[in-house]
């Protein structure tokens, strides 16, 4: 049985690791998957040495306090490489771990493909030389990516997006459909529904969520009408989200379910930065997109995006501010309260947002993501 690494430690990738497992597994394949990721992945066979949810962390105290945990799945990865020798290594996002990981696979003479890559055309583009460096190939999710890669002499390959494979068609434009899926949840014809979305780390819900309720709060005040929806992210149980509403007073809904179907309950967003904002903007909801750090963190981050206007994956995928992007200072609820009552008050605003956000499709690419990669995978196994 062919061994294959596998490393998906965000939230946003170990649904595409779990799609090429399960491909493999349709197909037939005799292959051995292990690494890192989540439970629902070794439901399926997956051998988890790192488990995605306690490795999702985010700015330099959560990394320190971390480390030794973090070393130990590192140290666990490279020994077992070394033992099994795995016909190729998928490392999917997750960067600072991903890219010394291959250093250390390309060594041992382990062929290291690069899926959901860093967004090295947008920050810290210094990285794509250790990429050309340790990686065999990198199947990117952009078009515009393709040329910056080749440019740099790293091969790749456009695979598109694999968010579209998840998009249920019938969450686009049925407005009937919209209506019987709202008013199954309980939401009236006449109320505004505002989605809070404030991230899939430990970490960034402590910074996020109360400010997002805050905001909340402020909008409820002024329109009595609106409807607070609380999504809760693939790595968090609605009871973990539920012991931090304690003191929110205010009337909400708290679901989980599956992201493309609690996005499309909702009139706008708030969101925290990530894969979350291309999610809500394939759905074509207004959004205002806001993340904060501790301090230091924060000064730091702004070092490394020197050269690039935005920070939230939508507008620099538009390559323009389609939707409000807010950091750090900016991120308290006054500010972040104007801004989404402007969706609900200026139509011509709100409809232009709409139209900026139809345009996001057309980057990403066709449906079918997992089963290229899958294809181009197959030159590992003869």
């Amino acid at each position: 049985m062919d061994q294959v690494l596998m490393v998906a430690a965000e939230a946003s990738s170990v649904t595409y690791a779990q799609r090429i497992l399960e491909a493999w597994k349709k197909q037939g394949r005799k292959v051995h998957a292990f690494g890192v990721g989540s439970q629902d992945m070794e439901d399926i066979g997956f051998e988890r040495l790192g488990k995605s949810e306690e490795m999702a962390v985010v700015g330099a105290a959560e990394i320190i306090s971390a480390y030794s945990h973090l070393k130990g799945v590192f140290d666990s990865l490279v020994a077992e490489a070394e033992k099994r020798r795995p016909k190729v290594a998928i490392v999917m996002d997750y960067p600072e771990f991903n890219l010394m990981l291959a250093k250390k696979l390309h060594a041992l003479g382990i062929p290291v493909v690069y899926y959901i890559s860093p967004q090295v055309w947008a920050w810290r583009k210094g990285r794509v030389k250790t990429i050309k460096k340790y990686c065999k190939k990198v199947f990117v999710l952009f078009p515009f990516e393709v040329p910056f890669y080749e440019e740099h002499g790293v091969p790749c390959e456009f695979v598109g997006h694999p968010l579209l494979d998840e998009l249920d068609e019938r969450l686009m434009d049925d407005a009937d459909y919209l209506k019987t899926h709202r008013n199954q949840c309980g939401i009236r014809d006449d109320e505004i529904v505002l989605g809070l979305m404030p991230g899939s780390r430990r970490l960034e819900v402590k910074q996020h969520f109360q400010i997002q309720l805050d905001t909340a709060r402020i909008l409820a005040k002024k329109f009595p009408n609106l409807k607070i929806l609380i999504l809760t992210a693939p790595t968090f149980t609605k009871e973990y989200m539920q012991d931090l509403l304690e003191d929110f007073r205010l009337p909400y809904m708290l679901l989980k379910d599956e992201p493309f179907r609690m996005i499309h309950l909702v009139d706008m967003m708030l969101v925290a930065s990530g894969t979350a904002t291309l999610q809500v903007g394939l759905l074509k909801k207004p959004m205002v997109i806001m993340y904060k750090m501790k301090w230091l963190t924060g000064v730091f981050a702004k070092l490394f995006v020197r050269g690039t206007k935005y920070f939230g994956l939508v507008n620099l995928i538009l390559n323009k501010e389609a939707v409000p992007e807010r950091f750090q200072s900016e991120v308290n609820p006054q500010h972040l309260a104007a801004l989404l009552e402007r969706y609900i008050l200026d139509k011509k605003y709100h409809d232009q947002v709409v139209s900026d956000l139809g345009q996001l499709r057309q980057y990403l690419g066709d449906k079918g993501a997992t089963q290229r990669v899958v294809k181009a995978l197959d030159e590992y196994f003869t």
